[in-house]
């Protein structure tokens, strides 16, 4: 084991900003007791934000971005590992406070680390990453409030994207009629490929206009949008319906008025995917190898790239220009 490797590295002094790759030594890494070669990483709207000066994610500099890894073991002083276990690390305060994926070594806190499951390999774990779990994660909740096939349509918001592509595909492959939302015509094919069996406009889903109630025309969705669109939403879900919220790309302020939950029994699910229990995350990822398994994991994958590549891939989830998933091969 070699003890200098590359990572990226994101710095910031005074009004000057880099994103670069640089040489960096075992000594540099942070504690924790699990050390791990880095396989594959992938790219996140957070991990995007991270690399601009004011993304307001990096709390101090210099930094290795990164919310995703996975990798194999190569130290331990944690007996839950040893080397040569194939493992995942997502969440927590990894590619926030905590370096990150974007390294060749990262050294993790083995109470944010997950087994490879079993019928899972490294690079499937990360075509998943953080986006798949939200994804899966929002379903999850949505079964546990009393959805399922048989109520109606669901419908995906920012269906193009990593939670929304995943979210289409799985709740298809659990027997969902599902409905996607999306601005981008040249995507309906690919939408439809995952299993949508309508698409939608978003302007069918807010027109610039929140209602007090609407039309009742899904029994439930997967939201990573937020914003007014999600207040407009809430407004068109069936009676005990549900809603899964994980993202804000249509805004922060949610302008909605009670009706929905008080005269329909709408239910809002907030989605944290980034301190979510370990029981919890343990059963999700364990659900990726048995009733959530996803065939054909690599028509996610929007872009495969090197650590090298990285810095002119970042802006493309700021700018709305990917779909799926851009993986990061070390």
């Amino acid at each position: 084991m070699t003890n200098s490797f590359n990572a990226l590295i994101v710095n910031k002094q005074e009004d000057q900003f880099s994103v670069n790759v640089q040489v960096l030594t075992l000594q540099d890494l942070p504690e924790g007791e699990v050390l791990i070669r880095v396989h594959y990483s992938g790219v996140n709207y957070k991990d995007s934000l991270a690399a601009i000066p004011n993304g307001n994610i990096v709390n101090s500099y210099p930094f290795v971005p990164g919310i995703d890894l996975a990798g194999v073991v190569v130290e331990s002083s944690n007996p839950q590992f040893k080397e040569g276990d194939e493992v995942i690390a997502t969440s927590y305060e990894i590619g926030v406070s905590h370096f990150g994926g974007y390294s060749e070594y990262a050294r993790i806190p083995a109470k944010w680390i997950v087994p490879l499951p079993k019928g899972l390999t490294l690079k499937e774990a990360m075509i998943i990453g953080t986006a798949g779990f939200t994804a899966a994660l929002s379903v999850q909740r949505l079964e546990e409030n009393r959805v399922s096939p048989e109520k109606g349509k669901v419908l995906v918001t920012g269906a193009t994207g990593g939670v929304g592509s995943f979210a289409v595909y799985i709740l298809s492959k659990l027997g969902y009629e599902v409905e996607a939302s999306t601005g981008k015509e040249s995507e309906h094919d690919y939408l439809k490929q995952l299993g949508a069996t309508s698409i939608v406009s978003r302007e069918e889903v807010f027109d610039g206009k929140v209602r007090a109630l609407g039309k009742q025309k899904w029994a439930a969705a997967v939201d990573p949008v937020g914003g007014e669109p999600l207040a407009s939403l809430l407004s068109q879900i069936q009676y005990g319906g549900s809603v899964a919220v994980s993202g804000l790309t249509g805004g922060t302020k949610l302008p909605a008025t009670v009706f929905p939950f008080i005269l329909r029994g709408v239910n809002l699910l907030g989605i944290d995917s980034v301190n979510c229990d370990m029981e919890t995350r343990l059963n999700v990822w364990n659900r990726f190898a048995t009733d959530f398994k996803l065939e054909n994991l690599e028509q996610f994958i929007h872009q495969e790239v090197s650590l090298q590549e990285l810095p002119n891939v970042l802006p493309l989830l700021l700018k709305g220009q990917a779909r799926g998933r851009i993986l990061v091969k070390l």
